[in-house]
């Protein structure tokens, strides 16, 4: 599903670049078309989808659908910034919204996450 998006995007971005490469951030304008693409291909059982016991990671399993349940902003900057290691700034340029926006969806999301994982900041 990711890589069809990207393939998407990246054929959109090929086929209209006169106009995508005069826009003030084609990667965030190409971001956004391979999110619709990614849309429009989600199955149905979910965003992400479940793992074989057989061949589960080291991570609390209810982080999936914790992270599923997340408004799609929420989720973009929480995987950017956690996941990718992005600076808030970088993640902001990408959406074409503020640093302070993307602070505001950060905190939502791991306030959303530690309710749901029934977890606290001080659980180490």
């Amino acid at each position: 599903m990711g890589s069809d998006a990207a393939a998407e995007a990246l054929a959109y971005g090929w086929e209209h670049w006169p106009r995508v490469g005069s826009m003030s951030n084609p990667a965030g304008y190409l971001f956004r078309v391979g999110q619709t693409a990614a849309r429009a291909t989600r199955r149905r059982e979910g965003f992400l989808p479940a793992p074989s016991t057989a061949e589960l990671p080291d991570f609390e399993p209810a982080l999936l659908p914790a992270l599923e349940a997340l408004s799609d902003s929420q989720r973009v900057c929480v995987l950017l910034v956690h996941g990718y290691r992005w600076t808030q700034v970088e993640v902001a340029e990408l959406l074409e919204v503020s640093p302070s926006t993307v602070r505001t969806h950060l905190a939502r999301a791991l306030a959303n996450l530690q309710q749901a994982l029934e977890v606290s900041p001080h659980d180490h």
